[in-house]
């Protein structure tokens, strides 16, 4: 319900910031703020901006904190994280933004960013359809690992015992394990309302794009912004789905770090990590062109 009124608000919005920038003849935003309130409405858009990149930043870099170092130990195999300069996400995440999203970001024109967006995209339907195969790969309740499953699943072993695609799927004695529940209200149900917030973080780009289009219309980048916001409405929720009927309850606030629990060193998970990043990597410089 969440995603979905934020989808539906994020629409609207950009339909009253063309439908403005449109009377005016104006497609800035420090400008649409000055017109309309002086210049306190000129600062007061450059601060939504700056505190609206600053968050979606450090959600991307965030991620890119954490993954990376899974990845290199997945590449080195190793069992345990060590204190490596390497394996500090620190280090990785400023190493990661002076080398590659610091020089993307300095692109002046958007159209190069446009492929690399795309390419980001590309690699988030790679995760979408991973998160996918996996809910039918992976058997309820969670697989034994031969050899390490004590300290990992943290679940009992009962006398009987499945056997369902390649793994020992032991029987836990909750009963709900595997039953989806319709609505969940916990501690963690209020970080749920900013992660949402930022789900759909188009608008500071609408009027740059806007500007450089073909032949611009409020119609044609109304049309694009709504299908932009759909195709990720429905990624989103698919993920979120699919992910969930995968873990049910066991699931992480990272979901990616709840598929160590099967195999730390899966292939494909690997890949999907890989893929993210790679997206979160290329969505950042995309952010930070309007600034």
């Amino acid at each position: 319900f969440l995603l979905t009124a934020v989808a539906l608000l994020s629409s609207y919005s950009i339909h009253l910031l063309l439908k403005s920038s449109g009377i005016v003849g104006i497609r800035a935003y420090e400008q649409l703020g000055y017109r309309a309130f002086g210049t306190p409405g000129k600062l007061a858009a450059a601060i939504a901006i700056t505190l609206q990149n600053i968050g979606a930043m450090s959600s991307y870099l965030y991620i890119v904190k954490s993954e990376v170092p899974l990845v290199i130990q997945t590449f080195l195999n190793l069992e345990e994280k060590t204190t490596d300069w390497y394996m500090n996400g620190n280090y990785l995440v400023i190493l990661v933004s002076v080398t590659i999203i610091l020089p993307l970001a300095l692109m002046k024109q958007l159209g190069y960013l446009g492929y690399a967006s795309g390419f980001s995209l590309s690699c988030m339907v790679f995760f979408l359809i991973s998160v996918i195969y996996k809910k039918f790969q992976i058997p309820c309740p969670l697989p034994e690992q031969e050899g390490n499953i004590t300290g990992i699943l943290n679940v009992t072993t009962v006398s009987t015992s499945d056997y369902q695609n390649g793994y020992t799927v032991l029987q836990a004695p909750e009963q709900d394990t595997c039953t989806p529940s319709f609505f969940t209200l916990n501690s963690q149900t209020a970080y749920t309302i900013p992660i949402m917030a930022f789900a759909f973080v188009c608008h500071p780009e609408v009027l740059p794009i806007y500007t450089e289009l073909k032949d611009p219309s409020k119609k044609k980048m109304q049309c694009i912004s709504n299908i932009s916001i759909m195709v990720m409405y429905l990624m989103y929720f698919l993920a979120a789905l699919f992910g969930y009927l995968t873990f049910y309850g066991r699931v992480e606030s990272e979901l990616l770090h709840t598929y160590n629990k099967v195999d730390p060193f899966d292939v494909l998970i690997l890949c999907v990590r890989v893929a993210v990043l790679t997206a979160v990597t290329l969505t950042v410089p995309i952010v930070l062109f309007p600034v």
